[in-house]
């Protein structure tokens, strides 16, 4: 009998495995002539006598709906990488005659250039179509549309230009990530750079280098986009709960270690930060790994986050928990930037409701606020700048990837000791993206890069695991 079965349109040859080819043998040979039930009832109607068991047409193998992904997008790939190593290091700025070149955004146009025919040669589209990059799409549109519309047009067409970078390489992510290995590639250039910022602030505090309101440190070799100690601090609430799902899916003790010691530096230095956004991001990261990861091992769960919690309590430094307090007794903020936060909150949703269908442009909110301040809420950005229609976009955008990242999960909880990579993953992406969207609400970063990575490796495990499926790699 033959034991392959083929698709067309690129899809694999697929063979059953050996105890499922010996059983269906076993099965097709039990009983000869074979009887057949035509009637209802099981009431047997007629015999039909099979002569030889060569006859039989093989049964079709099971196989997921999801589509098999083809290799390609070497060069794609190769420009990934790059854009993401100048962007989130900006090497280039070490240089004074290279500090004026916009190198991300060449960088960005170059890949799509190379990535454009590969993809059309290789699916036949531009780009895959997941909800994700349809609700992308509309939030491109709604900036675009905002653009002539705003208090000052030329800034919100430079936010544009720098918005449409990161739409542009998410695009890329999203098609050129098609395998297991360049998936976990992205995800350690993603650990090796909150490795660097950690240990460079880590440094700077060490050294007294407390550049901001003479007690906090900066990601002082990011040079922009994450110097910010809030923003730094976002990015590194992404990061921690990657680290730690690559641990507990790594084996071998040194692997483990070395995820582990980057989960820490995050920690540390989302603490010297002492940003309260970050801290809350920070909680809710480990309630989020607490809850997933105890379903399965509650007292090693339980037992971690209070020994991380101790950690927390025992090592921040002496002025810390005066700055959490004021969170919630703003007069303990001796800057007063607890109360301007509050106020810059309410005016921006003021903003948002009298601009609700194309807001008031592109990061033209500084025009109207109080002494030219953001909104310091990536929501209200968002409202208040491109409209309502884009926030819903924004939100969907986020919360998308979550719901499927936790069918994965679910659908692997009784697979994990074959499957521990894809289940450790789904969950620590999952943490992800609560972290970003609690931090994210003290923060203006809805047009950083930080939840187009994300969300790009999200849609990515997604494909990849569906493709496993597909190929019949496992079953579940």
């Amino acid at each position: 009998m033959d034991n392959s079965y083929r698709e067309t349109d690129y899809e694999p040859v697929m063979r059953r495995s050996p105890r499922r080819a010996r059983a269906t043998d076993e099965s097709d040979s039990a009983e000869w002539p074979r009887r057949v039930n035509v009637g209802a009832d099981d009431e047997v109607m007629r015999e039909e006598e099979v002569e030889q068991p060569s006859d039989l047409k093989p049964a079709p193998v099971e196989k997921s709906e999801g589509k098999v992904l083809r290799r390609g997008h070497l060069f794609g790939y190769v420009g990934l990488l790059l854009f993401t190593v100048v962007l989130f290091l900006r090497p280039y700025q070490y240089s004074e005659a290279l500090i004026n070149i916009q190198f991300p955004l060449f960088i960005a146009i170059a890949t799509l250039i190379i990535f454009i025919p590969a993809q059309l040669g290789l699916e036949g589209t531009l780009t895959a179509r997941p909800r994700e990059v349809n609700l992308l799409l509309l939030m491109l549109l709604m900036s675009v549309l905002s653009v002539p519309l705003a208090y000052d047009p030329n800034v919100a067409f430079q936010s544009f230009k720098d918005f449409g970078k990161f739409a542009i390489i998410f695009i890329v992510l999203v098609n050129v990530v098609r395998t297991e290995r360049r998936l976990r590639q992205m995800l350690y250039l993603a650990l090796a750079i909150a490795y660097i910022l950690s240990i460079i602030a880590l440094n700077d505090y060490r050294l007294g280098d407390l550049t901001v309101e003479g007690y906090r440190v900066k990601g002082s070799i990011a040079h922009g986009m994450l110097e910010d100690p809030n923003d730094l601090a976002a990015y590194l609430v992404t990061i921690l709960p990657i680290a730690v799902a690559l641990g507990l899916s790594a084996r071998g003790a040194v692997r483990k270690i070395i995820y582990g010691v980057c989960a820490v530096l995050c920690a540390c230095t989302i603490i010297i930060t002492f940003s309260r956004g970050g801290f809350l991001g920070l909680m809710a990261v480990m309630l989020t790994l607490v809850w997933k990861l105890g379903r399965r091992h509650r007292l090693a769960a339980a037992a971690s986050a209070a020994f991380a919690l101790l950690l927390i309590i025992f090592l921040a430094p002496g002025n810390y928990w005066l700055r959490l307090a004021s969170i919630f007794i703003p007069s303990l903020d001796t800057l007063g930037s607890a109360t301007a936060r509050s106020n810059l909150l309410k005016q921006s949703i003021i903003v948002a409701l009298r601009h609700p269908l194309f807001g008031i442009g592109m990061g033209n909110f500084p025009i109207v606020s109080v002494n030219e301040h953001v909104t310091h809420n990536a929501y209200t950005q968002v409202a208040a700048e491109t409209g309502l229609i884009a926030l819903a976009a924004y939100v969907m955008f986020i919360i998308t990837p979550l719901r499927r990242l936790g069918r994965i999960e679910r659908e692997l909880f009784n697979e994990v000791k074959r499957e521990r990579r894809f289940y450790y993953l789904a969950i620590g992406l999952q943490a992800s993206l609560v972290g970003y969207m609690v931090s994210s609400f003290f923060i203006s970063v809805a047009y950083y890069p930080i939840i187009y990575y994300l969300v790009g490796y999200a849609i990515c495990l997604r494909r990849i695991y569906e493709s496993a499926r597909a190929e019949n790699k496992f079953q579940v």
